[in-house]
């Protein structure tokens, strides 16, 4: 089979991931089926073998100087490295091998070496920062003079466009070590150790001598992955390993004309999960020459507030439609009620930890049980938060991508929020805003556009929501549109005579974005880190032509053109819906009440029951059971239960006075 991706004019090669699962193999020799336990238990032999030589090689060059070397991308003879890591490894002699009596092939050293390589290729970056943050230790870590904020992004590489977050969080770690050893680390070498390696199996470090996938021709929907495999935990020669064939039942994300990759095995729960990686053709993405643009802004209750613009052949820019919400707010209640738990359940076993003291000496403590068992369901819910977490940024990122081929937007505009941090509203408020999928999400909407060709680019997000999208003059914001002088954030006004914009402070936002991304687009270029588009600073000679202009012309409401006769309307003061009261009748419990919502002939209420009750609350229960202390004074069935306003406290207009009486 063909490695090689046939392209088009206008086309380019993606390269993506999708989640299979291995529920049973056979082996090609004797023909024995092997079940799913049988498997995973002897793919878990082959992966502890290679996490061994993969730790072992971690703890031998975890030091600056080795990475440094590794970095460079030359060896000692000035020759430049292979960019496949176990390759790269050996190059320097960097070798490892299987523990005797053990006998490997070498295709399992090469998934040692190339899962150690990347761990080690991936320090590099961490020792810079690491680095940059010690040569310019600050007087006080919480709290940088503007000063010293200029000298912590000149000592780090790339620190001028690097998240303030990221250099608080490293910030954090290194007052941690200084509080506990009274000095300042020496490299993070001396601050973090060696990374654990994973059991996996790296399949793409080896060739068809160890391991080969194919698409069945029959069913599309199918591959088989072929794989060497050992039939005890220490294999003592070649005779030990056979070959396995394992079906595997392909995503339907995955399309027909994708050429398969090898994948990555991962033991999970007793099972063996396969990254499977594939290549396909998608178009094109542009960073520049867009007219339709998505503008999408983000939320708490509110996940993600998004809408349309075109930019026309004349500099308008006009908003195509009102814009739509993605409102997660019961999945986000869920995951708050579950981070209060995990803290609870942390509380708790901390205190446990305290009173045990050491576990490994202390197994036999009457709270070790309980501690363990703490200890498993915070494991259970951490896993479940994270399973929200994931679903809830698919979700988003799927209605994103969605939103912008329903208007053929060609780009996604998003704002740049990696440098927000959650301060000043108040503990709880912190804390959600610290927890959003932010950073998941925006990964998800760049993997699912550019299936469809749309280019995905972060623009700043300075006075998104605080300047009119129409005008650019400093909005006021209120609680809601009815509540004008009342201060809030939901509700923006632009307070410009000639303009007069308000409504949503999100739907402005979106319309901020997509305007600044359509006018500052021939500033989009590439990071060299990321490789994602940005936007990274505001001209304000574009941000002047920024704004979104009103498809429909305004109408005063004092010059209203008449289109027929006024309606006539009765002075005499009479019910909205009846000229006359109803009948009176014998009083009773089955008889209906007087017209009104006024009481006639119930004695006034205790002064605290009074002061919750009205018109539309609950009245107290009669039957035998749940009293409430609200409901025993007559309140209704909560104290904090708020009435309806009567009717005669909001004017309303007399649609009925003229229609007569229905009998």
């Amino acid at each position: 089979m063909s490695r090689r991706l046939p392209l088009g004019a206008g086309e380019t090669a993606r390269t993506a991931c999708a989640r299979g699962l291995l529920r049973a193999g056979v082996v090609e020799k004797a023909g024995e089926v092997l079940s799913a336990a049988v498997l995973a238990e002897r793919v878990g032999w082959a992966a502890d073998l290679v996490s061994g030589m993969a730790a072992e090689l971690l703890d031998e060059h975890w030091n600056a100087a080795d990475v440094d070397v590794l970095a460079s991308g030359e060896d000692a003879g000035g020759r430049r490295l292979p960019s496949n890591a176990w390759m790269a490894l050996r190059r320097l002699g960097w070798v490892t091998g299987a523990p005797n009596p053990i006998k490997a092939n070498d295709r399992i050293v090469r998934m040692a070496q190339e899962q150690a390589g990347r761990a080690l290729r991936s320090a590099k970056w961490r020792c810079d920062l690491t680095a940059g943050v010690l040569k310019a230790w600050p007087a006080d870590p919480a709290k940088r003079t503007g000063e010293e904020w200029d000298a912590v992004r000149d000592a780090i590489p790339g620190g001028r466009h690097l998240p303030s977050s990221v250099i608080r969080s490293r910030t954090r770690q290194i007052a941690t070590f200084q509080r506990r050893h009274v000095r300042l680390p020496v490299d993070v070498f001396e601050l973090e150790e060696a990374p654990r390696a994973a059991r996996m199996l790296l399949l793409s470090a080896c060739d068809g001598q160890q391991a080969t996938i194919e698409r069945c021709e029959s069913d599309p929907r199918r591959a088989l992955l072929r794989l060497q495999l050992p039939t005890r935990p220490d294999p003592r020669s070649y005779a030990d390993w056979t070959w396995v064939a394992c079906p595997i039942a392909l995503p339907p994300t995955i399309p027909a004309n994708a050429v398969l990759h090898l994948p990555t095995l991962r033991m999970t729960g007793g099972k063996v999960r396969a990254d499977l990686a594939y290549s396909h053709a998608v178009p094109t993405t542009r960073r520049t020459g867009h007219h339709v643009a998505l503008g999408v802004d983000w939320g708490l209750n509110t996940l993600l507030s998004a809408g349309a613009a075109r930019l026309h052949e004349d500099g308008q820019i006009t908003a195509l439609g009102a814009g739509a919400q993605f409102r997660g707010a019961g999945v986000l209640a869920k995951q708050h009620r579950l981070r209060r738990l995990s803290e609870h359940l942390h509380t708790k076993a901390d205190q446990y930890q305290r009173l045990i003291g050491d576990t490994t000496e202390n197994t036999g403590h009457p709270l070790h049980a309980r501690h363990e068992v703490l200890r498993e369901e915070i494991r259970r819910v951490c896993a479940r938060r994270a399973n929200l977490n994931d679903a809830l940024a698919w979700a988003a990122a799927r209605w994103t991508v969605d939103q912008a081929i329903a208007a053929k937007a060609t780009v996604i505009y998003l704002e740049d929020l990696r440098s927000m941090e959650a301060k000043g509203m108040g503990r709880t408020m912190n804390t959600r805003l610290s927890q959003a999928v932010r950073g998941q999400l925006a990964e998800h909407v760049r993997h699912l556009a550019a299936e469809a060709g749309i280019a995905v680019v972060t623009v700043p997000p300075r006075n998104t929501s605080r300047h009119c999208p129409c005008c650019l003059t400093p909005l006021r914001h209120r609680k809601a549109p009815d509540r004008p002088t009342t201060t809030g954030w939901k509700w923006a006004i632009c307070p410009q005579p000639d303009c007069g914009w308000q409504g949503d402070r999100d739907q402005g936002a979106w319309q901020r974005i997509a305007a600044r991304g359509l006018t500052h687009q021939a500033k989009t270029v590439t990071d060299r880190t990321t490789g994602q588009l940005v936007i990274r600073s505001v001209a304000d000679p574009l941000e002047t032509t920024a704004v979104i202009t009103p498809t429909t012309a305004k109408v005063s409401r004092k010059d209203r053109p008449k289109t027929g006769p006024t309606r006539p309307r009765s002075t005499r003061p009479a019910p909205r819906r009846r000229r006359a009261p109803s009948p009176t009748g014998p009083c009773g419990p089955v008889d209906k009440r007087p017209e009104g919502h006024a009481p006639t002939d119930r004695p006034r209420l205790p002064r605290a029951a009074h002061r919750h009750q009205n018109v539309t609350t609950i009245s107290t229960p009669t039957t035998a059971g749940h009293r409430p202390r609200g409901a025993a004074l007559g309140a209704g069935f909560h104290l904090h239960a708020h009435a309806t306003p009567p009717r005669w406290d909001i004017p309303l207009p007399d649609a009925m006075s003229d229609t007569g009486s229905p009998s």
